[in-house]
């Protein structure tokens, strides 16, 4: 990884390797700028272990847990705690990339788009509409009228996410609302054609009524057209497309959560022999590909947990390890 410097002005400290605890504690960001500096280094210097071995760990934890497997003790079995933390740590390059374009008409599509979250999956699990009568098998964090509490962290990266490639992928033609909106809401709609057999399978959720495809009916993805409707044109309207643009040219990290969605969510549909879905996940991999978002560092495992510092004026910079190309 390449050494950060916040560049604020000339006292501003820059961020290196931290040899142990007490100068991790002192050497903790104070302001926005050196918070935002710090998370990238973070990410950026941790980038296998959240994009590539959490994504593994959590599809053998999770195919573990729902065969039973004797080698994975019952206390790790679908562990509510320990999904929500693997969903965040995957969704870190994500949550951190977008932090810097945050303003305040961002941070209202945001509330925007928890609160339509709830609404529409309040609806569907007392109404069946819009995707179609289910119930909730797996418990995925504190749940609250029988929805997860966290839906949001599972919600929002899909459409973020989706998002962002499309904007890397159309380049000058993303200039065009009617052209973005035609490109991602599809692509929304084909990251839940990966996620919901794949869900079903392992017992997160099922239909009442069974489904053509994959146990899943049709009507969820009439559904899943409505909400990515819905939340791609408030995520258009309230983000600032332009600093979007411009953060994503300048973090390489951006993408890194789609990376663990291939990874995680096409090795379960894999083994549960979902071969549509393992295809759509790898046109997704290509995409990834194409947007040169992926590179062999990430596969390269780190030597340990790398934990950023912000020196403080006056003292002498330690070497930053750079990550391997």
């Amino acid at each position: 990884m390449t050494e950060v410097s916040v560049e604020s002005d000339r006292t501003e400290p820059q961020i290196s390797e931290a040899p142990n605890m007490q100068a991790i504690l002192s050497g903790l960001p104070r302001t926005r700028t050196e918070t935002e500096a710090w998370l990238d280094a973070f990410v950026d210097g941790n980038r296998f272990t959240i994009a590539v071995f959490f994504p593994l760990v959590g599809a053998v934890m999770l195919l573990g847990s729902a065969l039973e497997w004797s080698v994975l003790p019952e206390l790790f079995r679908f562990n509510p705690p320990l999904i929500l933390f693997g969903t965040v740590v995957m969704a870190a390059p994500l949550i951190v990339g977008v932090i810097p374009t945050l303003d305040r008409r961002a941070l209202l599509g945001v509330g925007l788009l928890m609160s339509y979250t709830y609404f529409i999956e309040y609806v569907g699990v007392s109404t069946g509409w819009p995707y179609g009568e289910f119930v909730y098998g797996v418990s995925l964090g504190p749940m609250i009228d029988g929805i997860p509490a966290a839906l949001p962290v599972f919600f929002l990266p899909i459409v973020l996410n989706t998002y962002l490639l499309s904007l890397l992928l159309l380049g000058e033609r993303a200039t065009s609302r009617l052209i973005r909106l035609s490109i991602v809401i599809p692509a929304v709609v084909a990251m839940d054609v990966v996620l919901d057999p794949a869900a079903v399978s392992l017992g997160f959720w099922s239909y009442d009524a069974g489904g053509l495809f994959y146990d899943v009916p049709l009507s969820n993805y009439a559904g899943w057209v409505l909400s990515a409707t819905v939340a791609v044109g408030v995520l258009d309207l309230t983000f600032d497309r332009t600093q979007l643009e411009a953060r994503l040219a300048n973090c390489e990290f951006m993408l890194d959560d789609l990376i663990s969605f291939v990874i995680l969510w096409g090795l379960i549909n894999a083994w549960f022999g979902n071969w549509i879905p393992v295809v759509v996940a790898v046109v997704f991999g290509v995409a990834i590909l194409r947007a040169k978002r992926f590179d062999a560092g990430l596969l390269r495992p780190s030597p340990g947990l790398y934990v950023p510092r912000v020196e403080k004026p006056g003292e002498t910079p330690e070497a930053t390890p750079k990550r391997q190309q």
